[in-house]
């Protein structure tokens, strides 16, 4: 799986949380959407205005402790087997 299927599956699942809780109207629609940052050594995957997951040159997923800081006490497992919960969104 590739960074940009990756980033395009998190957002497909967080409009379908939005949608199960009710809560799918346009402005949390488009704080659903999912942008890319790359960097030198992390690849940032954003959700709305805010950071969600790093991805190292590895393919390894981890969330953030802070805007450009990995929390690798939080493992997503990696692009090629990531952890199902990424996809299930925040509702």
């Amino acid at each position: 799986m590739t960074i940009e299927e990756f980033a395009r599956k998190v957002e497909e699942g967080e409009i379908a949380g939005l949608r199960r809780a009710k809560l799918d109207c346009e402005a949390n629609l488009n704080n659903a959407k999912t942008t890319i940052k790359p960097g030198k050594r992390w690849t940032k995957v954003d959700v709305g205005s805010s950071g969600r997951y790093m991805v190292d040159m590895d393919g390894s997923i981890y969330g953030i402790k802070a805007y450009g800081v990995p929390h690798f006490g939080h493992p997503f497992g990696t692009l090629e087997n990531p952890n199902p919960r990424c996809f299930q969104g925040r509702y």
